[in-house]
């Protein structure tokens, strides 16, 4: 048995790290779960690391054995090389159920606003799923739902920052008038290892204080690091049909239909009161320099 111990899913991807980085800072002993135990972990001998072995339960629930709470990131942004939605949702209530049987006292579980079983968009409706086979699990949990992240490892604000950089004009698919909350990755970390405290099982948004249109947003990028590009507005099928032309020459998914629909339909936005301190404008100022020099690629982080 070890004491403080918590478990925290992906300590060596985004949103996990910053979970992790706060946990080991609280004094807390911490495990990573995660499919690729091969990388190099961040955190040295402080982070101990086990894969999921999904096919293996009880060597699941001897990894989750004596931890206090389960801080839970795992899901998939689109199905790609045999991994489905419906597969990830199978492997979620796994680990859940090993949770269970380990002993586990609490999940905090990563969602995402807007989760609905009958969503049209399947990451949403995966994600409600997600969210039922938590509360199937009989433990006390916390259901986190955040808008848009951004971070210095974030993929979708970096990556329109590259884009700004590389290219002359920027796609605005539709008006661009549609809305997002963008909510910064370490305040998301504060709230979830805030919420491992207690025995209550509830569902709240996480949401930062700026609310943008996604052209005011995509403009406030461009002035930051200091880029005079020309925003023209295309139809919805322009977007996609340029994204997989560039996707083509740097081997990636930049934007899937069903994301843009969901941005287009305002799911990153919350009807709840901000929560989050760091104001996006502000932290770009700070970060300014670095937001958009590399691409930062899906496919490179999770599936190659």
């Amino acid at each position: 048995m070890i004491d403080n111990l918590d478990v925290v899913t992906g300590a060596f991807g985004y949103i996990g790290r910053y979970i992790a980085a706060q946990l080991l800072e609280n004094g807390r002993q911490v495990k990573t779960i995660t499919t690729h135990t091969e990388k190099p972990n961040p955190f040295g001998s402080h982070v101990q690391v086990f894969p999921y072995n999904f096919d293996e339960p009880e060597r699941l629930e001897a990894t989750l054995d004596g931890a206090d709470t389960l801080f839970n990131t795992y899901w998939i942004r689109f199905e790609h090389s045999g991994m489905t939605y419906e597969r990830a949702i199978a492997n979620t209530r796994i680990l859940f159920n090993s949770a269970a049987k380990a002993g586990v006292k609490k999940i905090v579980h990563i969602s995402v606003t807007h989760a609905a079983k009958d969503s049209p968009l399947p990451y949403y409706a995966g994600k409600a799923r997600q969210e039922e086979a938590l509360k199937e699990s009989g433990l006390p949990y916390v259901i986190i739902r955040p808008t848009l992240v951004f971070g210095k490892e974030d993929i979708l604000a970096n990556n329109i920052a590259w884009l700004i950089r590389k290219f002359p004009f920027f796609p605005i698919a539709g008006d661009g008038q549609y809305r997002l909350q963008p909510i910064y990755v370490g305040d998301l970390a504060s709230i979830a290892v805030a919420q491992a405290q207690g025995k209550h099982s509830e569902t709240i948004d996480a949401i930062g204080p700026e609310s943008y249109s996604f052209q005011e947003f995509a403009q406030t990028i461009a002035s930051a690091i200091g880029k005079n590009v020309v925003f023209i507005r295309v139809p919805p099928w322009a977007n996609i049909y340029l994204g997989k032309l560039i996707g083509l020459f740097i081997r990636d998914v930049i934007l899937t239909r069903d994301e843009l629909r969901g941005l287009m339909g305002n799911y990153l936005t919350s009807e709840q009161p901000p929560n989050a301190p760091t104001i996006f404008s502000e932290w770009l100022k700070e970060n300014h320099h670095t937001m958009g020099c590399a691409y930062s690629s899906e496919l490179d982080r999770h599936f190659r």
